[in-house]
């Protein structure tokens, strides 16, 4: 596969079939439809030469298409639940190498569920990508809050409630003496040649991207858009500017 060298493309995945909320992309969230921060988020960025959107549902499509996005006709068998991104993406990767004959060095993952993602984290996810050609990828991360941490999880097996790893908690002993975990935080950025040899968009080894931890909240169901606004409305969390 052809690659354009240091040529970095949005992608959008944004199937709309059965969800939490039905055709969620276009739920309205502060005002707009959920997708459209995506995209605020992508054209406020200098960092991407071409910005996509692969989709099977038109109402999708005609959005992306009026806020100059590119779009990608997504195979109905992709729309699926179960559906995992790298299949959207081998397909999208695939489909572009035919048309054009090269595709992008990097792609940016860009999900609709994450509307707090802001144009300077892709910046940085981008620029942290470039730097360092060794790596296959790089994501934003947040601190897991201490009453998520792995060694305070509980597993309730034949109704009893245990943690999941006692020994570990035991031998870490106070919060001060757990070693930091993270999750994963609103950006993934990888190189499409290691993505499509891992076959994973995480492909290793990935250079992590610290944000605020409100700045990596998931909307996936209807009691979410109440979690994202009361985040707004407190401070925790900001939008891209329109």
């Amino acid at each position: 596969m052809k690659i354009i060298p240091g040529a970095v493309w949005g992608l959008i995945p944004a199937r709309g079939g059965p969800q939490s909320i039905p055709v969620k992309h276009l739920t309205p969230f502060i005002g707009r439809p959920l997708l459209d921060f995506q995209i605020l988020a992508a054209k406020g960025a200098g960092s991407l030469n071409r910005l996509f959107c692969s989709t099977e549902h038109q109402g999708i499509a005609d959005r992306c298409a009026a806020l100059g996005v590119e779009v990608h006709p997504q195979p109905a068998h992709l729309g699926a639940d179960n559906t995992p991104d790298m299949a959207v993406i081998e397909d999208f990767l695939q489909n572009l190498y035919t048309r054009e004959g090269a595709v992008a060095e990097c792609v940016a993952l860009l999900q609709p569920t994450s509307p707090f993602l802001l144009a300077e984290h892709i910046q940085w996810t981008v620029d942290a990508l470039l730097a360092e050609p060794n790596a296959g990828s790089a994501q934003t991360v947040v601190l897991c809050p201490h009453n998520h941490h792995a060694f305070d999880q509980l597993i309730i097996r034949d109704g009893q409630v245990n943690f999941r790893f006692p020994e570990e908690r035991g031998a870490a002993g106070d919060r001060q003496r757990k070693a930091k975990h993270y999750l994963f935080g609103n950006l993934l950025v990888f190189r499409s040649l290691a993505a499509m040899d891992q076959r994973t968009p995480f492909a290793s080894p990935s250079r992590p991207i610290e944000i605020p931890f409100a700045q990596g909240f998931h909307l996936h169901g209807p009691d979410d858009i109440k979690l994202g606004q009361a985040l707004l409305a407190s401070g925790l969390a900001k939008l891209q500017n329109s």
